[in-house]
């Protein structure tokens, strides 16, 4: 999408400069040589004389040193670009490329270090490229970030030869840059054009219309078997001699609230990302569905502080805020204020809507204060209460016992889930629509669950 494209970050480009105060060395061929020279020794135990041959052929190559030297081109005649092929979004693998631009008159072979930040890449991109006179060449290396948020990515470190690849200088360019890690977009993007299509919603060269069992009238269309009675038009049906049905579209210009904690219970990793990376994906999911169906969607993430809030709006500059701000969410170390998120909602959303409020609870034997939370809003708001499942804690409850020890781990497994289960079903029982979902599922169950809310007319 033209969104995603215009948050590629920009391309840097500087001209090098001398690494360090000389900035020279020798080329791999002078040590080779070198040891070649060292063959002398040999004869040299036999006549002493043959020292001196080695110890002139050690000064010619010194002086072929100084000559291919004073040939190589000074570093500020080299300029290097850093570009970057696609957005920056959390494991997804994309590339980077390195671009030598040669304004000397000299063929070079280069070798080029890029350390980019270890969020983005765990080792540095080494590079290895040839680069004609006047011309300039180019290579790719791979990246995959592990973290979002921001990283800064600094100096790239280059050594090069001539074409007797005796000496060496080396140069360094500043390309340093700061760059924004977005929530994984590709997974987000599959999931809305999987399930939109699943639900029949007509794709052309954009989302359009859904027609369900929502009340805003869109058109007329003759009956046909399996339509509801009740949406008959009588009066088409008078005018036309046959039998006509209302269709209805879903209801656009409804609201939407995101709440997302960011306390420490979604510091927890699961399939090598953190519960709060699989809700920051899942939630820029729903975010984007719930934009192209016309509805406004909002923003409220919390630890012990109100972290971020976006008011509820839609189109597509809301789409690139969400992104902004889903980039920047971090897990807290500390318990999350689920009271103080309640609160903060109730005064920005006097109006009902839809709340997706995604969480986990804590492992207590008393009631946890988000179920609280929650309870203050189900009065005036429809929830969508998620809670993020734990794998090794469903294993952990289904394995059979082999001793007395495992038999106890068993047992404490299965009663933190019915527990689990208990609250949920509290929820359920008071109107909020509460789910406990494993986190490959969180994304598809918060869609789907957005569709069919719609499509009933619950909001």
């Amino acid at each position: 999408m033209s969104e995603w494209s215009a948050m590629i970050p920009t391309p840097v480009e500087s001209e090098a400069r001398s690494a360090k105060r000389l900035g020279i060395s020798f080329g791999y061929r002078f040590f080779l040589f070198l040891l070649i020279g060292l063959a002398w020794l040999v004869p040299a135990f036999l006549d002493h004389r043959f020292v001196y041959a080695m110890v002139a052929w050690d000064l010619l190559l010194f002086a072929a040193w100084a000559l291919d030297l004073w040939s190589l081109p000074r570093p500020s005649q080299l300029r290097i670009r850093r570009s970057w092929m696609a957005p920056l979004a959390l494991s997804v693998s994309s590339q980077a490329k390195i671009t030598v631009i040669n304004r000397s008159r000299s063929t070079l072979h280069l070798q080029v270090l890029d350390p980019l930040p270890h969020s983005l890449r765990t080792e540095p991109a080494e590079l290895t490229m040839t680069v004609r006179p006047h011309n300039e060449a180019e290579a790719e290396y791979s990246i995959r970030p592990g973290k979002r948020g921001t990283a800064t990515a600094s100096q790239v470190y280059l050594r090069y030869e001539g074409s007797f690849r005796i000496a060496q200088r080396w140069g360094v360019a500043d390309l340093a840059q700061e760059l924004t890690i977005y929530p994984n977009l590709h997974e987000a993007k599959r999931h809305a054009v999987y399930l939109i299509r699943n639900r029949q919603l007509a794709l052309e060269k954009r989302f359009s219309r859904i027609r369900g069992a929502g009340r805003a009238f869109e058109s007329l269309r003759e009956y046909q078997d399996g339509d509801d009675f009740g949406d008959i038009c009588w009066t088409a049906t008078a005018r036309r001699g046959k039998l006509v049905t209302r269709l209805y579209e879903l209801e656009k210009s409804q609201t939407i609230w995101i709440v997302l904690d960011t306390g420490r219970l979604m510091r927890a990793r699961v399939a090598s990302l953190s519960k709060l990376d699989h809700a920051v994906n899942a939630a820029l999911a729903l975010c984007q569905v719930a934009l192209f169906t016309g509805d406004r969607v909002g923003l409220l993430s919390y630890a012990r502080n109100i972290r971020q809030r976006i008011p509820a709006m839609r189109g597509h500059s809301q789409l690139r805020q969400f992104l902004e701000a889903l980039a920047e969410i971090r897990e807290d170390e500390w318990e999350a204020d689920h009271l103080q998120a309640a609160s903060q909602l109730m005064r920005d959303q006097k109006r009902r809507s839809l709340v997706v409020w995604i969480t986990d609870l804590a492992e207590t034997a008393m009631t946890p204060e988000v179920i609280e939370a929650v309870a203050k809003l189900m009065p005036r708001h429809l929830v969508l209460f998620v809670v993020i499942g734990q794998p090794d804690l469903q294993m952990a409850a289904s394995r059979r016992p082999k001793n007395v020890s495992e038999m106890y781990e068993v047992s404490a497994a299965q009663e933190v889930i019915h527990r689990r289960e208990l609250l949920l079903a509290r929820l359920r029982e008071r109107g909020a629509l509460a789910v406990e979902a494993d986190s490959g599922e969180l994304a598809p169950l918060l869609v789907n669950s957005y569709l069919a809310i719609k499509q009933k007319s619950q909001l």
